[in-house]
């Protein structure tokens, strides 16, 4: 089993993209004593936004549980480029995941799992965190998805 979060990564075959920039005038994190905020991190890949419309209509939960696996990755880009090594992360305290989805949708938690699973795998008992979940009628750049992050940090 590896023992490092770069280990863990590299077992799970995922290669941390170069942090995107913020889409608007806010920071993409901020560090305050002990504790790293991340912004509101979206579903982006190497050609931009990689799921985009409502869950429930134009993506089923797999996919949406996919894109917030994505975005827990772009989560972990901008807190390495914060810290300049994740293993200063002493806990992931709190997730909050944002669903675009249509009014009928209710598997919120189902969606955000892809987040929570995929920070516990990279982090392990790190990752352990509180979350929120709730759907929304629409995100930025009509993303389908899009995760906040509250780290405890040395």
């Amino acid at each position: 089993m590896a023992d490092t979060i770069d280990e863990r990564l590299a077992a799970l075959n995922l290669e941390l993209p170069s942090p995107a920039a913020p889409v608007a005038n806010y920071a993409p994190f901020m560090i305050d004593g002990s504790r790293l905020y991340i912004s509101g991190q979206m579903p982006v890949g190497p050609d931009g936004i990689a799921y985009k419309g409502h869950v429930g209509s134009d993506l089923d939960v797999e996919q949406a549980r996919q894109a917030a696996r994505l975005c827990v990755i772009n989560v972990l880009a901008q807190a390495k480029a914060a810290l300049g090594d994740l293993e200063r992360i002493e806990q992931c305290l709190k997730l909050g995941g944002y669903i675009s989805c249509t009014p009928e949708f209710i598997d919120h938690p189902q969606v955000l799992n892809g987040a929570s699973d995929l920070i516990v795998e990279v982090l392990g008992e790190k990752g352990r965190h509180s979350r929120l979940a709730v759907g929304v009628s629409s995100l930025p750049l009509n993303a389908a998805v899009e995760v906040e992050a509250l780290f405890a940090v040395k």
